[in-house]
């Protein structure tokens, strides 16, 4: 049995105080929306005795938040599992919560960590794991070798419509409108899948992908290709959205040529955050985002187009949502959706023009076939 069948089941999330930050983004996707967990609470010392729609908007959740893992336990509440729900500086445990990871596992409740740090291998976790009978579950651990794939061609076999949500940035919500669009095209009657390349994807529930940064260089165009063949094979979907990962252009991590090229997408959605000037966590640095459309142009070159920008508005009131709405509208001479605020009926549109398209250029060719 593999971790994708067996783990399952209420969980709370442990935040350090950053729940209302950019960092704990792996956590706002959970409370959004997860087929794997049901999310009981939320730690978090900061905001102790409230409940996370006071401290976050966009999201409806009626999760309570307690200051420790005691105090959840003193509530009654009792999660089988507690999951990392925060990024780090390079992945790695602070040592602020070490105590948490500990209380939970004393209570026996199961760990799961998404950081990159593996911290089963943490020697004075290992003891109390032991006289327990918990497990602390590393989801960031690369695949076994004999379930890597290289990239063979199969791609071309996927007659499924392929869009990509890449973004100029990373941290920047590609995860969460691709999940939203998903979620939009289906309610339309556009049977649709999404392929996860993330942790937070894998810890919602998402059926098909695998985890990007976790994932030796030479097998990502096969785990790539793989994913959306296994998801084509499978379900038979209309639409296939890809979640990308960082972005083009970031020094720190540039990411995205591989989604284009080796998933052979058919068309990217652009995520942008307009007002961001820097890339995520090289604030320091003297690198900034680059023009989005280069970005435009770049996945140009490698064959694909971007069909529309999908906007982070994270800082932005409706004004500013606007104006930028109107200067990327007449630069770019493509839709702007702000997904959160807007909905994504305008792409689910486009989508549905597409697909209306290509039928009538297939039954076109049967036509021509025929005579």
């Amino acid at each position: 049995m593999s971790m994708q069948d067996y783990l399952k089941g209420e969980a709370c999330i442990l935040t350090g105080g950053l729940l209302d930050t950019i960092h704990a983004k792996t956590t706002h996707g959970l409370l959004r929306q997860s087929d794997r967990f049901q999310i009981k609470a939320v730690i978090d010392h900061k905001f102790a005795g409230q409940n996370v729609q006071d401290v976050l908007s966009n999201i409806h959740a009626d999760v309570p938040i307690y200051e420790s893992i005691e105090k959840m336990l003193e509530a009654g509440v009792v999660p089988t599992f507690a999951i990392i729900g925060m990024a780090t500086k390079g992945g790695v445990l602070p040592p602020s919560l070490y105590p948490e990871i500990k209380d939970s596992l004393q209570s026996s409740i199961h760990v799961i960590n998404g950081l990159h740090q593996p911290i089963s291998e943490i020697d004075e976790f290992k003891e109390i794991m032991a006289e327990n009978k918990v497990q602390i579950h590393d989801i960031r651990k690369p695949k076994p070798f004999e379930q890597l794939h290289f990239w063979n061609g199969k791609i071309r076999e996927v007659e499924a419509l392929k869009l990509g949500i890449l973004g100029t940035d990373c941290s920047i919500g590609k995860r969460t409108t691709a999940k939203l669009l998903v979620k939009a095209l289906n309610q339309s009657g556009i049977k649709a899948e999404m392929i996860y390349t993330g942790q937070t994807g894998w810890l919602q529930g998402t059926k098909y992908g695998f985890i990007f940064d976790a994932t030796p260089n030479d097998f990502i165009p096969g785990e790539i290709e793989h994913a959306i063949h296994e998801c084509w094979l499978h379900e038979r979907p209309e639409v296939i959205i890809v979640e990308g990962q960082a972005s083009l252009l970031n020094p720190g991590g540039p990411c995205g040529s591989e989604f284009v090229i080796s998933g052979k997408l058919d068309g990217v959605f652009l995520q942008h955050h307009p007002i961001r000037e820097k890339y995520n966590n090289l604030e320091k640095l003297p690198d900034t985002i680059a023009d989005p459309m280069i970005d435009v142009g770049m996945i140009n070159m490698m064959g694909s187009d971007v069909w529309a920008f999908t906007l982070n508005t994270a800082g932005m009131n409706e004004a500013l949502i606007a104006h930028h709405t109107e200067l990327l509208e007449g630069k770019t001479g493509l839709p702007i959706v702000a997904p959160l605020e807007h909905g994504v009926g305008v792409l689910v549109k486009m989508i549905k023009q597409k697909l209306e398209a290509a039928d009538h250029s297939m039954s076109k060719a049967a036509e021509v076939k025929n005579v």
